[in-house]
C-alpha cells in the first residue's frame, strides 16, 4: 500500500488557510483561540466528509477513525495549534497523516483486528505551560494545575477554555486507562537541522529531550533616562542582558551538548524610550535529555539570576510555569519503525528528539514512538518552515506501514518505557 500524497498536500495546505495571516505569512491557530478552535471543526468536517466517526473530549482533542473503541486502540496523530507566526507542518503534519492513513486503510481494506485512529491533540505548543491534550489522555492532570495554568500574558487556561465553550474540569475526564491503547505513533517534521544537513530522509527517534519554563521577574526602578546617573540606576533591563551573556557559561558548566537553554519573550515595563526599565518580565525555556542535568542547569539559573539582581540592586522572582520529563521512546515500536524504513529502503538514522513532543506524555501509558522527517534547513516555528512533499510522503508511508505492522504485532509491557539495546 502507498498513501495518497496529492490528497495528503491538499488537506495540509487546505488547512493552512485557518489562522493564517497576509502580512508576515505565518499561521496563528494558538491554543483555544478562534482560530485554532476553527481548525478544529474543520478537522471533524474533513474526517466526517471520509466516512469516519469524529469526536471531541472535555480537552479538546479531536478524535476521528472508525472501529469498536473498546478493544485496544492504535492512536497517531499530533496537534494543529500553532505558536504565532508558526508553519504549516508542525504538528499539522501528523495529524493529516493520520488522516491519510486511515482514508489509505479505508481504500485497501486489509484484514486489520485493531482500531485504528487518529487524533488532534489540544494546545500542545505550551501557551500555558504543559501539553494539556496528551497530558489529559495519559491522565497527568490534576486540578490544581488546570485551575492555576496560565500563559505569559496572564490568561488562564480557565478562562480560554470557558470562551470556546469549554469546562476545563472535564479535561479530568478525558484520560485512556492503559488498556484501552494498544500504541500511539507520531509522525512530525525533526524541528532541527541534522536531517536536512545529513541528506538523511526518516528519522527515527528513541528519546524526547525534557523542558522547563519559567517565567522571570526582574524588577528595579523606573527612572528619567536623561537624569539617572548610570551608577545609580537600577536598571532591570542591564539583568536580563548579564543573564543572556551567562547562558554559555551555564552550559559549559552545567550541560551536555544536548543542552538547549532560551530567553524566547521578553516585556520591559514602562516600555518608554526616554524611560529606564523598572521591570523585566521573560520566559526562559531549558532543555536537556538527562533530568538530573535539567535540574543542575535550573539551580545554575536560580544562582546566577541572585546574583546578578544583587549586582543591579533588583528583585528577582519567577515561576516555574512547567517541567516536563524526559522521555525514552518504546523499544519494540522503535524497532518495528525501523524495520518499515528499511523495506521502504529509505536512508535513515536513529536520534534523539530536542523538541517536547505528545508522544512523550503517551510514553506513560501505552508504547509510543516518533518519526521525523527533514525540515528544510532545519526551520520551525517560523513562516519559512518547509518540507518537501516526496519527504511527506516518505514519513505517511512508513507511518502507513507501521501502523499495519503494530496492529499484527504482539507489543510486550516490559519495552514500554525505555529503548533497546539497539537504540542506544
Amino acid at each position: 500500500m502507498n498513501i495518497n500524497g496529492e490528497r495528503l498536500k491538499q488537506n495540509l495546505l487546505e488547512l493552512a488557510k485557518i489562522g493564517y495571516n497576509e502580512q508576515d505569512r505565518g499561521m496563528y491557530r494558538i491554543g483555544f483561540t478562534d482560530a485554532d478552535m476553527e481548525g478544529r471543526r474543520w478537522l471533524q468536517e474533513k474526517a466526517k466528509s471520509a466516512g469516519l466517526e469524529t469526536f471531541m473530549d472535555g480537552a479538546g482533542n479531536i478524535f476521528f477513525g472508525r472501529g469498536d473503541r473498546t478493544k485496544p486502540v492504535i492512536l497517531m496523530g499530533s496537534h494543529i495549534d500553532t505558536v504565532p507566526a508558526g508553519g504549516i507542518f508542525d504538528g499539522a503534519l501528523g495529524v493529516m497523516a493520520a488522516l491519510e492513513v486511515i482514508e489509505t486503510l479505508q481504500e485497501h481494506q486489509p484484514e486489520l483486528d485493531t482500531p485504528i485512529w487518529g487524533v488532534a491533540t489540544a494546545e500542545e505548543e505550551g501557551r500555558f505551560g504543559g501539553m494539556l491534550g496528551s497530558q489529559a489522555i495519559a491522565g497527568c492532570l490534576n486540578p490544581d494545575w488546570l485551575l492555576s495554568a496560565h500563559d505569559a500574558d496572564n490568561v488562564y487556561l480557565k478562562d480560554a477554555m470557558a470562551g470556546q465553550g469549554l469546562d476545563v474540569m472535564q479535561a479530568l475526564d478525558a484520560a485512556w486507562r492503559p488498556e484501552q491503547l494498544k500504541g500511539f505513533v507520531e509522525l512530525h517534521i525533526e524541528q532541527g537541522p541534522v536531517l536536512f544537513q545529513s541528506d538523511v530522509q526518516i528519522g527515527v527517534v528513541d528519546g524526547i529531550s525534557g523542558v522547563f519554563k519559567w517565567i522571570v521577574h526582574l524588577k528595579g526602578k523606573a527612572d528619567h533616562a536623561g537624569t539617572a546617573p548610570m551608577d545609580m540606576r537600577s536598571d532591570a533591563f542591564m539583568g536580563l542582558a548579564d543573564f543572556a551573556h551567562e547562558i554559555e557559561r551555564i552550559i559549559a558548566e552545567n550541560g551536555t551538548d544536548k543542552t538547549r537553554i532560551t530567553v524566547g519573550k521578553v516585556e520591559l515595563k514602562p516600555g518608554h524610550p526616554h524611560t529606564v526599565p523598572g521591570e523585566a518580565v521573560f520566559t526562559i525555556v531549558g532543555r536537556d535529555m538527562d533530568e538530573g542535568v535539567m535540574k543542575e542547569l535550573a539551580n545554575a539559573c536560580r544562582k546566577t539570576l541572585s546574583a546578578i539582581a544583587r549586582g543591579h540592586r533588583l528583585m528577582f522572582e519567577y515561576e516555574q510555569v512547567s517541567w516536563l520529563e524526559p522521555k525514552p521512546c518504546s523499544a519494540q515500536l522503535t524497532d518495528i519503525i525501523e524495520q518499515q524504513v528499511k523495506q521502504r529502503g529509505y536512508s535513515y538514522t536513529r536520534m534523539p528528539s530536542g523538541a517536547g513532543h505528545d508522544a512523550q506524555f503517551l510514553t506513560e501509558i501505552t508504547h509510543a514512538g516518533l518519526i521525523f522527517i527533514p525540515s528544510i534547513n532545519g526551520v520551525s516555528h517560523a513562516p519559512d518552515e518547509w518540507s518537501h512533499w516526496h519527504d511527506v510522503e516518505a514519513g505517511t508511508n512508513v507511518l502507513l506501514d507501521t501502523i499495519v505492522a503494530m496492529a499484527g504485532a504482539d507489543l510486550d509491557q516490559k519495552t514500554m518505557h525505555g529503548t533497546s539495546k539497539k537504540a542506544k
